[in-house]
């Protein structure tokens, strides 16, 4: 990395067809890379979209078959990979309450991407708060989220037939904890949920995580704030045989580690925007070797922040600045060689591409 702001050599991605697209995430297997996200219309009209590639540089569309009203709409939010399939999370807003309308989607043997239809209330009804992220792990797959009842997760062993949990004795919110789910990862030996947990008498949320083995029973993990204010893990990553949160700390974003079994605070980087226009959050962290990349919302803007090194994070000039708003993202996603930055200004999608070895001191 060049220069005190750190200027890393992105390229511009040609993501697919002409038109109006909507980038939203990305996963990699073995060196092949996944996006998605959708095609916007003029009139605001969306069908859900994805492409591949070999090289993170020439992409194809995929073939996409949705078979119930919401998916043939859906915009893909997430999606992750195992064994060269993947498995994606979608929703578009509708019914009489405009309420987000959840679609989950797995890749057929022939390549093709299909909506499983599911009942209403699975992703839905009258105990829905969110649906976050999905995640792939040698035993299945894990979609994160919340209920009225907190934290909540809906586990699959083949991503066709997800079973919600939201009422686990650990995860859920009890008297004396309303809990919440922002992220998950597979650490290689099991499940890790982060998030946040509320308790009484206290003006901030508290970092939280819980483990799983099979994605069902689920144990509390102890996580240290880091500040008398708010703090709560938003993403995690996998870091060798470690695990790397970032997530809101008090007035900048923090750092937390997993190493042996024990969660530590690390440092803090960043500020939020003295023109806070919107929430601040993190939307994506990406880990390769001791290296570490996040983006995230100050509030008003998207930046970008990276750490070659343990402590010494910096930030990263982006190839196209965008404003924060509920039509714009930025995040970022890495892979073994490669890293993502995917950008959406709210009037085109683009996907950037920099090579690890970028970010060197």
């Amino acid at each position: 990395m060049r220069g005190g702001a750190g200027r890393a050599a992105w390229a511009a991605l040609p993501p697919g067809p002409a038109g109006r697209l909507a980038v939203r995430d990305a996963a990699s297997c073995d060196g092949h890379w996944f996006l998605v996200g959708a095609v916007i219309g003029p009139a605001g009209a969306s069908r859900p979209a994805a492409w591949s590639s070999d090289d993170a540089r020439t992409w194809q569309p995929m073939s996409l078959a949705p078979r119930t009203y919401y998916a043939r709409r859906a915009v893909l939010s997430s999606v992750a990979c195992r064994d060269g399939r993947i498995a994606a999370v979608g929703a578009r807003s509708g019914g009489a309450h405009g309420n987000p309308r959840v679609t989950s989607w797995y890749q057929r043997a022939d390549g093709t991407l299909v909506d499983m239809p599911a009942s209403f209330e699975l992703y839905g009804g009258p105990d829905a708060i969110s649906v976050r992220h999905v995640a792939a792990g040698p035993d299945g797959w894990l979609i994160a989220g919340n209920r009225l009842s907190g934290a909540a997760v809906w586990f699959s062993r083949d991503a066709t037939d997800f079973r919600l949990v939201d009422h686990d004795r650990a995860l859920s919110s009890d008297p004396e904890h309303t809990t919440s789910a922002l992220d998950q990862v597979h650490d290689g030996t099991r499940w890790t949920v982060v998030g946040r947990v509320e308790v009484p008498g206290r003006t901030g949320a508290l970092p939280a995580a819980w483990t799983s083995p099979d994605g069902v029973a689920w144990t509390r993990q102890e996580v240290p704030p880091g500040t008398r204010g708010f703090a709560e893990l938003e993403r995690v990553v996998r870091s060798g045989d470690d695990l790397v949160a970032v997530g809101l700390r008090g007035q900048r974003f923090g750092v937390w580690r997993r190493t042996s079994d024990r969660w530590t605070g690390g440092e803090a980087f960043g500020s939020f925007a003295r023109d806070l226009s919107g929430p601040a959050y993190v939307t994506g962290v990406a880990a390769h070797g001791d290296a570490l990349v996040a983006a995230a919302s100050d509030g008003s803007r998207f930046r970008v922040w990276a750490d070659p090194g343990p402590g010494s994070w910096r930030p990263v000039d982006v190839p196209h600045p965008t404003r924060a708003s509920g039509d714009t993202r930025l995040s970022v996603v890495g892979g073994a060689a490669s890293l993502l930055l995917l950008s959406d200004d709210g009037t085109s999608g683009r996907v950037w591409v920099a090579g690890w070895n970028t970010l060197s001191r």
